[in-house]
């Protein structure tokens, strides 16, 4: 426990020490600049107290002109600086995605894999464009201005104590009413964050069964539940917005007031003799000056609450992530693939699903995992892919653990088909060559011949470089299932991991797919054949059977196969699990 904490506080002060980094000068930097901004703010007031006390009282056109230009010039000055400032924040939103970007998508690109839907591996970037919005929005610059607000008290306590004491009374009434918009939207902004994040949810999963919808008739139940999350989401949003917008408007009538009890008071003091009429106008533009960033923070404050959990998050992910390292280079496998006693467990839920499994295969091997739905198939292949980590136990090629490859490295050697077939929104030569940038095109070919998928990849509109859209949806089921295999074969993997890779073939399609198996045993690698129908494994020597989460039984496949006193028509009526 002591050493995970560590690890967690290690961890946490290089994420802060990077962020830091990248981020400290520039925000040093912006400090000053919005220093020099609100001291220049200063000169409407200056002016103004200059014209009514000395140019009027004078009757001077000279003086007039005087202070009006020296008054421009400060003004331009005063633009030039937030300019830069404006500029800079935005700069600031980009290298902030350019930094988290990258990472968020990397989680949720990670996160699916564990158990999350679609919409909750998404989030994290969404989480990035809320930062950068906010980076470049009015919500920062109230949040610059702020420090700065008691150079306006000063000025205007210098012009006479009382206005001064009034101003800053308004001024804590403000940051009053500021701390308590956080305090009661906080809950409910974060419950509406969930709740839209429920909500795209349901609309992810219901647009991925739109088929299914259609063809059952249920898409108006789906479309019930999507607007139950959706009432949610906005009875939780309205109500924060509420908080929010309620406050608002009470900070802008708190100050309407607070100007003009300013007026009201300059004016009796000033028929008092205490101060100039020229100084009335300049209590009222300095004291508007010092009220407005507390005002827009409050006006903001909604953009503040959603960028802070946003950055909450994120620094979250960037803990998760870590410190990259990089491995060494294992070399390239070539003799054996070892499982020692691994026990892997749902991510999602905890629940073991593979216990104390062990077996070793060598080069030139062929492994036919076969037993009941749900007994941990799948399971077995997300271990030895890498999907999912064990427990307890290892997974090893030549004696390494695959958790000290890199995950490019490994890729490299390592082909696997799932049970879904998958294609990314690409060309038919990208999706084979796993998106290489240099990609090998007599390579592309050899796997596409391979898996016996090249004739009719030539018979596609485009050929090679056909696009097949999101998901490979142009394509049928077995096209896609042999396009799989022709980019799990891709590059000559040593260990190719096939999952039911013949669900959805043809006799075609399976006479290419026990050549391809036979091609990778004679190229000397391992393959690795998940099936419920046995006729697939008959290009592998070795079976394992998976029951119960637990190999059952691991020989070859004449001996495990072989029948044992079971009348003939039981014989021919499918897999005999029953005879291992």
């Amino acid at each position: 426990m002591a050493g995970a904490k560590t690890a967690n506080r290690m961890a946490e002060e290089r994420s802060d020490e990077l962020l830091r980094s990248q981020f400290k000068g520039i925000g040093i930097f912006v400090f000053w600049i919005s220093g020099i901004i609100n001291v220049l703010a200063l000169t409407g007031s200056i002016y103004m107290l200059q014209i009514y006390d000395r140019a009027l009282a004078s009757a001077s056109v000279p003086t007039l002109v005087a202070l009006s230009v020296i008054a421009l010039a400060l003004y331009a000055f005063q633009g030039v600086f937030d300019i830069i400032r404006a500029q800079l924040l935005v700069r600031v939103g980009a290298r902030a995605d350019r930094l988290l970007a990258p990472i968020a998508h990397r989680v949720g690109v990670d996160m699916p894999r564990f158990g999350f839907s679609t919409a909750v591996a998404l989030e994290r970037g969404r989480d990035v464009d809320t930062l950068r919005g906010f980076l470049g929005s009015q919500g920062p610059i109230a949040l610059f201005d702020l420090p700065w607000v008691p150079v306006y008290l000063i000025f205007v306590s210098f012009l006479h104590p009382l206005l001064g004491m009034l101003t800053m009374g308004g001024a804590l009434v403000l940051a009053l009413l500021t701390v308590t918009t956080e305090l009661m939207s906080r809950k409910l902004t974060s419950a509406a964050q969930q709740a839209f994040v429920a909500r795209n949810a349901v609309a992810d999963s219901n647009a991925r069964n739109a088929e299914l919808l259609k063809a059952m008739g249920f898409a108006g139940a789906a479309l019930d539940r999507f607007n139950r999350a959706n009432r949610e989401h906005l009875t939780l949003q309205t109500r924060a917005s509420d908080i929010v917008g309620t406050f608002s408007g009470i900070s802008r009538v708190l100050r309407m007031i607070l100007q003009s009890a300013l007026l009201g008071l300059g004016a009796y003091l000033a028929m008092e003799g205490q101060m100039s009429a020229g100084a009335i106008i300049a209590v009222s533009v300095a004291s508007s000056r010092a009220l407005a960033p507390i005002d827009m923070a409050i006006g903001n404050w909604k953009g503040v609450m959603a960028a802070r959990q946003a950055f909450k998050r994120l620094r979250e992910t960037m803990l998760a992530m870590g410190t990259p390292t990089k491995p060494m280079n294992l070399g390239t496998p070539s003799r054996t693939l070892k499982v020692e006693h691994i026990t892997v467990a749902a991510p999602a839920s905890g629940r073991v699903l593979l216990n104390d499994v062990s077996f070793e295969l060598k080069a030139g091997q062929a492994l036919g995992v076969v037993g009941p739905s749900a007994g941990g198939k799948t399971t077995l292949v997300r271990a030895l892919t890498g999907i999912w980590s064990p427990l307890r136990g290892s997974v090893r090629l030549d004696d390494a653990e695959t958790v000290h490859w890199d995950d490019g490295s490994l890729g490299k050697h390592m082909g696997y088909l799932p049970q879904e077939v998958a294609l990314l929104d690409e060309t038919v030569a990208a999706n084979i060559s796993r998106l290489s940038e240099q990609a090998d095109s007599a390579a592309i070919v050899e796997a596409a011949r391979a898996a016996g998928v090249h004739e009719m990849i030539l018979r596609l509109p485009d050929g090679y470089e056909t696009q097949l859209g999101p998901m490979g949806a142009s394509l049928s089921a077995g096209q896609r299932q042999r396009i799989g295999l022709a980019r799990a074969l891709y590059g000559n993997p040593f260990l190719v991991v096939l999952d039911e890779p013949n669900s959805f073939l043809d006799a075609d399609g399976e006479q290419a797919l026990a050549a391809a198996i036979e091609s990778v045993r004679r190229r000397g690698g391992i393959a690795i054949v998940v099936a419920h129908r046995l006729n697939v494994l008959a290009g592998v020597d070795l079976i394992a059977v998976i029951q119960d989460g637990r190999l059952a039984a691991f020989g070859r496949r004449e001996e495990l196969l072989a029948p044992r006193d079971i009348p003939a028509d039981r014989q021919a009526a499918g897999p005999k699990l029953a005879t291992v």
